[in-house]
């Protein structure tokens, strides 16, 4: 039996067998919860059957323990899909805990529970009702009246992907409320945990802002204020983000406390095993279960373990062993960036481990490129220098300070004082560094397949490291036609083949990017912005929507921007834009300009010279020529006052006229003998435009219509669709089909593309 045990131990800690069964879980994850289309369905499947025949290969006798997994895994992903699929009733009360809602002045929103899963749950609540929220206690909605929707997916190329990321939570429904009853119940373990992270919330945000960002990044997995977003985007910016998330480092640094700790106070290993146990599973629950808290958890565990037990196990599959594990717990777990950042960042670890750190930080980064332009669209040339940099000042300044501060605050605190004044200074500095954009490129959003390829191009290049660390022959050439492959996409990307007009959902709203084939001029009327009827502070759509898209398309200059007039659902995101993003040009209609509310708006963010104020007669010449046709006098930029522009492309003509009413649209029929074929219907589709004898005259091909769902305004109203129809015009809406685009090219036809099929709303 001994004999037989022994052989059993040591075929199943083979080296390689957790790591290849965990590629293939994490192959089947990918192709069961997130193939669209054939040809990538296809490609999971040829993976998955060459890593299963690999598997046989070299473990044949231990295809029994593949089989159990993979039986023990599709048990699992069916139990938590079952969970998915249920029906909120009208009767339905919804549990949630007051760390994982967040209430700004009355409006609440969160992650809840019910009986047979989650939900999103957000709606006004009252003042009493706050009152109990901030008892910490788990509180019970019940009485609820609202709607009850699916989570919408992005509606824009490169827009975070709300459906996908909680779909990855397991959460598909979301419940917006107008009115509920809340009742406060205490109960089990888990009610406890959830309290002790709340009292952890309610500590940190009394500490001063910095040291309270740092606390809740590390400890909580958190951001407890949308201010220090900019914190975040710098350390994105400059390539060294996975220190705050993905790279679980704070966890060696609690398992060293503790077990220093339990020395001090004479505990054999067993028992020091038994208390990381205990506080890392315990603190693992407080980080709200981030991927890499998790991933380095496990593996320090599970190393423990073996070690304890006398086996031999090496590292990367220490690393597969955690991953497999992580998968039973949350089959999903691959559709979140998080967990796939963090596995491939301990991954590149072990297969750089024999390296000098520049040289590791280097091949590490080259590892992580092709998912940070998947999922961010850019990364930074110098990033490993900024890494030797950075990373030091984390290590032996932020971190050391913060937990420092976890102890001192409630007693003494001026010495926070001081330790913020110490991160403030440092945060300063990285904003600078940051803001000068050095090395920064905006390289372009790259597509699954073309992600796919260059990881295996570069794993096989790190593969083909010799012992001295260097790139044998075959390497070399591997890593000429990585930077080939990556030169030819880059340029494929800025250098595109078509052109488009396309209509970004922006809501309520306007925004419409303009581009140019091959040597790629861009124009862009209007930025949008939300209409804010609360007088509540609202973070820019821009930095979710429009951003995002140009980033994914390469985009980071702007050859000339119109601003149509001043309402704030076309403009209210000007300031914030032209902040990030270089704009060569802004026009605007004569007059606008001395509108006060829109001087706000622009002032100190782009030079005088830089603004060109038109009339109905000009034209803005360029690569692609706007005629101007109205307004024919200056105002203070209303909606009388839009500005209206033609242009062809393609041979196809096109019509902007902004928010312009009927008498506008008189005006310029009156003086213009104009036709379009594709035309943008005046204010978002209202029945003040447009003139039923403006589009006889006009007779466009098609009109497109720029509104939100659901708006309050009822745009489209009922009449004008009525019209369009009375006459025969086809039309698309923003709000049915997402970012709708129009594609043109010498060696294509003219296409139309809706971001979102027109039934899935």
């Amino acid at each position: 039996m001994r004999r037989s045990k022994t052989n059993w131990q040591s075929e199943l800690l083979t080296p390689g067998f957790f790591l290849l069964t965990a590629l293939l879980g994490v192959d089947l994850s990918f192709g069961f919860y997130q193939s669209r289309g054939f040809l990538q369905q296809l490609t999971w499947i040829l993976l998955a059957c060459y890593l299963g025949l690999l598997l046989l290969q070299k473990f044949g006798n231990l295809k029994w323990v593949v089989v159990i997994l993979l039986v023990v895994g599709m048990v699992d992903a069916f139990l938590h899909n079952s969970k998915t699929n249920f029906v909120l009733t009208e009767d339905a009360v919804i549990k949630i805990y007051p760390d994982q809602v967040k209430v700004d002045d009355d409006w609440l929103s969160g992650i809840g529970s019910v009986k047979t899963g989650k939900v999103l749950v957000s709606g006004t609540i009252t003042n009493q009702q706050i009152n109990q929220l901030n008892q910490g206690q788990p509180v019970y909605l019940s009485s609820l009246v609202g709607d009850v929707k699916q989570i919408m997916p992005a509606t824009n190329y490169g827009q975070f992907d709300s459906r996908q990321y909680y779909a990855g939570k397991n959460i598909w429904q979301q419940v917006k409320f107008k009115s509920c009853r809340m009742q406060t119940k205490t109960g089990n373990l888990s009610d406890y945990f959830h309290y002790l992270r709340f009292k952890l919330q309610s500590y940190f945000r009394k500490m001063p802002r910095i040291l309270s960002f740092f606390s809740s990044e590390l400890l909580l997995g958190e951001n407890p204020n949308q201010d220090n977003q900019q914190i975040l985007d710098n350390y994105r910016d400059l390539g060294v983000i996975h220190i705050l998330s993905i790279s679980g480092l704070h966890v060696g640094i609690y398992a060293l406390l503790i077990s220093t700790l339990c020395y001090y106070l004479k505990f054999t290993e067993e028992e020091t095993f038994v208390c990381c146990l205990i506080i890392l599973s315990g603190w693992v629950f407080l980080s709200n279960g981030q991927a890499g808290f998790v991933r380095a958890s496990l593996t320090y565990l599970l190393g423990k373990f073996f070690s304890f037990k006398g086996w031999q196990i090496k590292h990367f599959d220490l690393l597969g062993l955690t991953c497999l594990v992580h998968l039973l717990v949350n089959p999903r777990l691959m559709m979140g960036v998080g967990a796939i950042l963090t596995y491939t960042l301990a991954l590149g670890l072990e297969m750089t481990d024999k390296m000098a750190d520049f040289k590791q930080s280097a091949m590490l980064n080259l590892l992580l490129t092709p998912l940070l332009l998947v999922y961010f669209f850019q990364f930074n040339l110098l990033t490993v220098l900024f890494n030797m940099l950075i990373v030091p000042y984390f290590n032996w300044v932020v971190m050391p300070l913060t937990f420092i501060n976890l102890v001192v605050f409630s007693w003494k605190p001026n010495i926070s004082n001081i330790f913020e004044a110490i991160l403030n200074y440092g945060e300063q500095l990285i904003s600078k560094l940051s803001a000068t954009k050095i090395g920064l490129l905006t390289f372009g959003k790259i597509n699954w397949w073309q992600c796919l390829f260059l990881l295996a191009l570069t794993t096989i290049i790190l593969v083909n490291v010799n012992e001295k660390v260097k790139l044998t022959r075959q390497g070399r050439k591997l890593a000429a036609g990585l930077g080939l492959t990556y030169l030819t996409i880059l340029i494929t990307i800025h250098f595109p083949f078509t052109g488009q007009v396309t209509f970004i959902d922006v809501g309520q709203g306007d925004s419409i990017l303009i581009t140019t084939p091959l040597w790629r001029h861009v124009y862009m009327i209007d930025v949008g912005g939300k209409l804010n009827f609360g007088g509540k502070k609202l973070t820019p759509q821009v930095n979710k929507i429009t951003i995002p898209l140009l980033k994914a398309e390469g985009i980071s200059q702007i050859d000339g921007l119109f601003v149509s007039h001043q309402d704030a659902d076309h403009v209210g995101d000007l300031g914030p834009f032209l902040e990030q993003m270089k704009v060569k040009k802004l026009y605007m209609a004569q007059g606008l300009i001395n509108n006060p509310s829109f001087q706000k708006r622009i002032s100190g963010r782009i030079a005088k010279n830089q603004i060109v104020q038109l009339l109905a007669g000009m034209t803005v010449p360029g690569p692609l020529p706007f005629h101007v046709v109205y307004p024919f006098k200056p105002g203070l930029g209303t909606n009388d006052d839009s500005l209206s522009l033609t242009f062809t492309l393609a041979d196809k003509s096109w019509l902007f006229t902004g928010d312009l009413g009927q008498k506008g649209e008189q005006e310029i029929m009156a003086k213009y003998r104009l036709h379009a074929d594709y035309f943008k219907l005046g204010h978002h589709g209202s029945k003040t435009a447009s003139n039923p004898d403006f589009l006889q005259k006009l007779h466009p091909a098609m009109v497109f219509i720029s509104a939100g769902r659901d708006n309050r305004f009822g745009h489209p109203h009922p009449e004008t669709l009525a019209t369009l129809e009375a006459q025969h015009i086809p039309w698309a809406s923003t709000q049915d089909c997402g970012m709708i685009t129009w594609t043109y090219g010498k060696l294509i036809q003219p296409k139309l593309t809706r971001f979102i099929p027109v039934n899935n709303k």
